[in-house]
């Protein structure tokens, strides 16, 4: 497993731009998936984007695809998670996950349950 740490949350006004960080401690091989996930108060943690370490191929969920960005740089260990177009609703608590085991499942698919590795959350804060 890795160790993950986010930053980048904050406060913006509707319809700005954040974007999080996600440093990985520990070797990330070609096998892992990482993901973005938020928890709003209240509500149960639901899945926002994932990538493909070694592919770099991505997914989101239908709330954020076309504002949001995930990526990742190989050779810091990181990936992000640009966001745009900011709105009340994605006020959250996001979450880094890593999978380490090989899974051939679509990150349509996937869960938090499919994840076993994450950080500690970053507070994201959308004003109106």
């Amino acid at each position: 497993q890795v160790q993950l740490v986010e930053s980048g949350g904050g406060l913006v006004q509707a319809g700005g731009s954040l974007r999080l960080s996600c440093a990985a401690s520990g070797r990330i091989s070609g096998s892992y998936v990482m993901g973005w996930f938020r928890q709003a108060p209240g509500k149960e943690r639901e899945f926002v984007a994932a990538i493909r370490w070694t592919l770099g191929s991505t997914y989101y969920a239908d709330s954020v695809k076309g504002r949001f960005s995930i990526s990742r740089d190989n050779a810091k260990n990181t990936v992000y998670l640009e966001m745009s177009s900011l709105k009340s609703e994605d006020t959250a608590v996001y979450f880094c996950a890593a999978r380490s085991r090989p899974t051939a499942r679509s990150m349509g698919l996937m869960t938090s349950a499919d994840f076993d590795s994450w950080g500690q959350g970053t507070q994201v804060t959308v004003s109106s």
